[in-house]
């Protein structure tokens, strides 16, 4: 199927349930379970949206990966970000998806309600734009996302030197996907033999950042678009590739994704940043060089050091009920955790998977099951 037809025909029904069909011929002949990971949380609301678990055999199975920034965000960078709100004279940014996501002090909508100037914003560059009306003051970006966002961040501190803005800081959130991806698939109870790759980290990064998960783990990998249609037809190209026992790196997306990606975004990126040597991810523990931070020539601009003294270092450790950390490594569904739909609500979240708008139980708690 072409791409054109792809994009004239994602919301034809006849176009999935021929999918369907064949992905059922496919499957009967697998000799084992498919159990195929969606990195990303905007394939998971997908599936959950339009049933498209419905349509599948029992033999493929869907676990849900760690693809909400949000959602892997550990409480001691929320404290953080609450901590730099709590300082005198102080303006924190943030895009909206932080503002609900509870730290041990609190959320940064909690800080609000307590006076803290904390301001949500569409774009990171409008940032410049508060930092220049408000000079006597330090304005601090909370910056967060995978490599989707990270360009951004690094074209704002750019266009912030360049101006000679002494007031603007940045605490830097940014993760990677593979490195997760790789500890999820090293540890011992892993059950995942297939990947839909994210597609919009794939636009910055091109597909090219999975060819290392291919060699090592020998498992079929699509990058996918997020309409049914695409998501149908990658289940089938990963169930066709076990068939062949011949796993590949496909790009099933390729109206919008390449293997490259966008080099100057990239260059951006690895002009202001570099892998930190440890992260603590939320539900999956460190991860070594799997986050970015600013290079030693960016440091004026780094609210991590500016604030240094003010900030939560040590790890917090998660409520015990909640399972998001299982449901990030795809042992656990939602529905295992006791506390989903009854203390645990979007009104009233006890964990990330639940606060973010992409996330797994958020999905669940929308659409119902899966």
């Amino acid at each position: 199927m072409n791409d054109a037809i792809l994009i004239d025909s994602f919301r034809d029904k006849n176009t999935i349930l021929a999918l369907s069909k064949q992905i059922f011929q496919s499957a009967s002949k697998l000799s084992k379970k498919l159990y195929i990971m969606e990195v990303c949380g905007g394939h998971t609301h997908t599936l959950m949206k339009y049933g498209l678990t419905g349509l599948l055999p029992e033999n493929v199975a869907f676990v849900h990966g760690p693809g909400c920034p949000v959602c892997v965000m550990p409480k001691n960078r929320i404290d953080q970000a609450y901590e730099i709100a709590s300082i005198e004279d102080t303006i924190l940014l943030t895009l909206g998806d932080m503002l609900k996501v509870p730290g041990s002090k609190g959320s940064l909508q909690n800080a609000r309600s307590e006076g803290k100037d904390v301001r949500f914003i569409y774009s990171p560059t409008q940032a410049l734009e508060i930092a220049r009306k408000n000079q006597d003051k330090k304005v601090v970006y909370f910056a967060i996302g995978f490599e989707t966002t990270a360009p951004m961040t690094a074209a704002l501190l750019k266009q912030t030197k360049n101006s000679g803005i002494k007031n603007l800081f940045f605490h830097i959130n940014h993760v990677l996907v593979p490195p997760p991806l790789e500890a999820i698939l090293d540890s011992r109870d892993c059950k995942i033999n297939a990947l839909i790759a994210p597609s919009h980290v794939s636009v910055i990064t091109g597909a090219k950042i999975y060819r290392p998960i291919l060699e090592k783990y020998q498992i079929p990998i699509v990058v996918s678009g997020f309409e049914p249609v695409d998501m149908m037809e990658s289940i089938l190209r990963l169930i066709n590739q076990a068939l062949q026992n011949s796993p590949k790196l496909e790009i099933q997306y390729s109206r919008i994704v390449d293997m490259e990606g966008n080099l100057k975004a990239q260059a951006m990126v690895e002009e202001t940043m570099v892998r930190r040597e440890n992260f603590e991810w939320r539900g999956l523990g460190n991860i070594p060089y799997s986050a970015l931070k600013l290079k030693k020539e960016y440091e004026q601009f780094d609210a991590e050091i500016i604030f240094d003294s003010f900030l939560t270092k040590t790890p917090i450790k998660d409520n015990k009920a909640c399972r998001c950390g299982d449901i990030l490594k795809g042992v656990a569904k939602p529905y295992d955790c006791k506390v989903f739909g009854k203390s645990c609500t979007p009104i009233n979240p006890m964990g990330s998977c639940m606060v973010s708008s992409e996330g797994a139980c958020a999905a669940y708690y929308k659409y119902g099951t899966i």
